[in-house]
C-alpha cells in the first residue's frame, strides 16, 4: 500500500464519527489489513468492545483506540452496532491469523446467540431496559442479527468457526424465522405486515418512544420481507408471509406526493403528478392511515400537524416500499 493512500485513510477516519467507518474497513483488501494501519483499525475496534461481547452505536470504532472506563462501554444491537465489527474481526483473523481477533469475534457472536429469546426474537440489546426488552424490528435490528447469522453457518470465510457453533447459529435463524411468522400483524384475518417492535412474551405490536405508536411499518417491514425472499426453498407458511406482505406494499404506496425541504430546512409534504410512490413509517393498524406523532404522544395524520422539531428530525416516509416490489419481481418462487 502506498504511503499516500494511509494518509488519506488517516484524514478520512480522522474526520468523521460514524459507524459507516466499519463498512469502510470493510471494503478494503486483505493485503490492506495484514499492514500496519489495517491492523491498527482492527486492533482499536477491540477496545470498544463491551464486557458483554457488543459494541456501542453511533460510534466510529475503527479510527481511534477508547480512552474511557471499560464499565462506560454500553454493547447494542440497535442502529447497526456489533455486526460490522463482527464481519471485519472475522476477516481480520483469516487473513492475519491473530488470535485476539478470534476471541473477540467469538465473544461477540456468542453475545448474539445469548441474547436471544427462546421464541426467536431479539431484544434491542444485551441488557435491555423498558422498550428495549421488546422484539425489535426497529431500524433492522433483529433482521442485521440474522443476516449475520446467515453468514457464519453458510458462507466459507467463517469456516475457522467451530462445526457446532455454525449449527447453533443455524437454528437461531431458523427459529428467528418462526418468530417473524408469528409477528406478522393481522387485520380482519388477513396478513399485513409487521410492527417496527412486538412484545416479547405475546408478540403483540409495541410502540417504542412517544412518537413511535404501535402500528404497522412501512419502513422495517421491507427488511423482514426481503429476508424472508431471499430464502432458498422457502416453506408453504413463508411463501404465503411474503405473498400477504407484498400485497400490503403494493396497497399501501402513496402516489400524487413528495416531501421537499423549504428555504429554510423544513420537510414538506407536496402534490406531484411526478416521481415514485411512497411509503410512509407508520401505518395506523386497522384503517392503514399514514399516522405522525410529535413528543407529545398525540396521533395525527399529516405531517405538518406535528411540531417542527418531529417533522424535520425523523424519516416519516422513504421508498423502501419499492425495494420489496423490485425484488419480488425477481423472486423465483413468486
Amino acid at each position: 500500500m502506498n504511503k499516500f493512500f494511509c494518509v488519506a485513510m488517516i484524514l478520512v477516519y480522522g474526520s468523521q464519527t460514524t459507524k459507516a467507518e466499519t463498512g469502510v474497513c470493510l471494503k478494503q483488501t486483505n493485503n490492506w489489513l495484514t499492514s500496519p494501519i489495517g491492523r491498527k483499525h482492527v486492533d482499536n475496534v477491540l477496545t470498544y468492545q463491551a464486557a458483554d461481547g457488543c459494541w456501542p452505536k453511533n460510534v466510529d470504532t475503527t479510527s481511534h483506540a477508547y480512552s474511557g472506563k471499560p464499565n462506560d462501554l454500553k454493547g447494542t444491537f440497535d442502529n447497526g452496532a456489533t455486526v460490522d465489527e463482527l464481519r471485519l474481526l472475522a476477516r481480520a483473523y483469516v487473513a492475519t491469523n491473530q488470535k485476539r481477533y478470534e476471541v473477540a469475534f467469538q465473544r461477540g457472536l456468542h453475545c448474539i446467540l445469548d441474547t436471544q429469546y427462546s421464541n426467536g426474537g431479539w431484544p434491542q440489546s444485551p441488557k435491555p431496559g423498558g422498550y428495549q426488552k421488546h422484539i425489535t424490528f426497529n431500524d433492522g435490528t433483529m433482521i442485521g442479527l440474522m443476516r449475520m447469522l446467515h453468514e457464519v453457518y453458510s458462507q466459507k470465510q467463517y469456516a475457522f468457526v467451530d462445526k457446532s457453533l455454525r449449527k447453533r447459529c443455524k437454528k437461531a435463524f431458523e427459529l428467528g424465522i418462526q418468530c417473524i411468522l408469528v409477528c406478522q400483524i393481522k387485520v380482519n384475518g388477513k396478513l399485513t405486515a409487521w410492527c417496527a417492535q412486538h412484545d416479547h412474551k405475546t408478540f403483540a405490536p409495541r410502540g417504542a418512544r412517544s412518537y413511535e405508536h404501535a402500528s404497522i411499518s412501512g419502513s422495517e417491514s421491507a427488511g423482514i420481507t426481503m429476508l424472508l425472499m431471499s430464502i432458498e426453498q422457502p416453506s408453504e407458511s413463508i411463501q404465503n408471509s411474503v405473498r400477504s406482505a407484498v400485497q400490503w406494499f403494493q396497497d399501501s404506496q402513496l402516489t400524487g406526493i413528495r416531501v421537499q425541504k423549504t428555504s429554510n430546512g423544513d420537510k414538506q409534504v407536496i402534490p406531484t403528478n411526478k416521481g415514485e410512490p411512497l411509503w410512509a413509517r407508520f401505518y395506523e393498524i386497522n384503517t392503514n392511515r399514514p399516522i405522525f406523532s410529535g413528543r407529545d404522544g398525540v396521533i395525527q395524520y399529516e405531517l405538518a400537524m406535528i411540531e417542527r422539531e418531529r417533522q424535520n428530525g425523523y424519516s416519516w416516509y422513504g421508498n423502501a416500499g419499492k425495494r420489496v416490489l423490485d425484488q419480488w419481481q425477481e423472486c423465483e418462487w413468486r
